[in-house]
């Protein structure tokens, strides 16, 4: 139930280094507003620079880079403005998410969404370094949110949360670097509750009032971040 459900398998080089390059922007080494140097990236990775320019457009796509005229391509910045407006967002198309997938998922998928629970409460419970993502793979296997959002059976909406909306969060969220917290697992314990017993409207009033309250968490988390990384 993973990222490479709605991510094809890499089949040319400039797919191979786009995977590189997004997991290098998504965990860090890539840091937020650093100018992209054709140059010095291509010689790094020992390849063309057609192939790279190919794998940047990639990254622009998935807004993870951003390219202004006469400046160049550079790494996302990371702007406060931005991530509430990815929040406002989130509630309400994660909302349609949940009423959704109260309709479609499957009981394979459901069961899936539970034991990610369960995980989660067993990380909660002991302070496990689990529940704090580490890697893009990680993130995407067992995130609780991508499960909702591929059991709603929208193809359009999954696109629009999975290939221009999921990056970003996840880009926020590594740099953020939130435990996840005991009230985060009560919400979702609530949400699956809803979605298990099949019961749409419940489980998108749930859905948006835990984007509202994760969305307070992470203003919270933003008062760490020094003043000269933010846009």
């Amino acid at each position: 139930m993973g990222l490479n459900n709605l991510t094809p398998e890499p089949v040319t080089i400039a797919d191979r280094l786009f995977q590189e390059l997004r997991r290098a922007i998504l965990e860090g080494e890539l840091p937020p507003g650093k100018k992209i140097s054709e140059p010095e990236l291509a010689n790094q990775y020992n390849v063309s620079r057609g192939s790279l320019r190919e794998a940047i457009s990639k990254l622009e796509n998935c807004n993870l880079v951003t390219r202004k005229p006469n400046i160049g391509a550079r790494v996302v910045g990371f702007s406060t403005k931005q991530l509430m407006e990815i929040y406002q967002i989130r509630e309400a198309m994660e909302g349609m998410a949940a009423r959704l997938a109260a309709e479609n998922m499957t009981d394979e998928q459901l069961a899936h969404l539970n034991t990610l629970v369960e995980h989660n409460k067993m990380a909660v419970s002991t302070q496990d370094p689990y529940a704090t993502p580490t890697s893009v793979h990680y993130d995407a296997d067992l995130d609780f949110h991508f499960c909702i959002i591929q059991g709603c059976n929208n193809e359009r909406l999954q696109r629009m949360l999975h290939m221009d909306l999921y990056d970003l969060v996840r880009f926020y969220r590594f740099r953020l670097n939130p435990r996840f917290s005991a009230q985060a697992l009560s919400e979702h314990e609530l949400i699956a509750s809803a979605l298990n017993n099949r019961d749409g409207e419940m489980a998108e009033l749930l859905m948006r009032h835990h984007i509202r309250a994760s969305r307070a968490r992470a203003q919270h988390h933003l008062m760490a971040v020094p003043p000269e990384e933010i846009e």
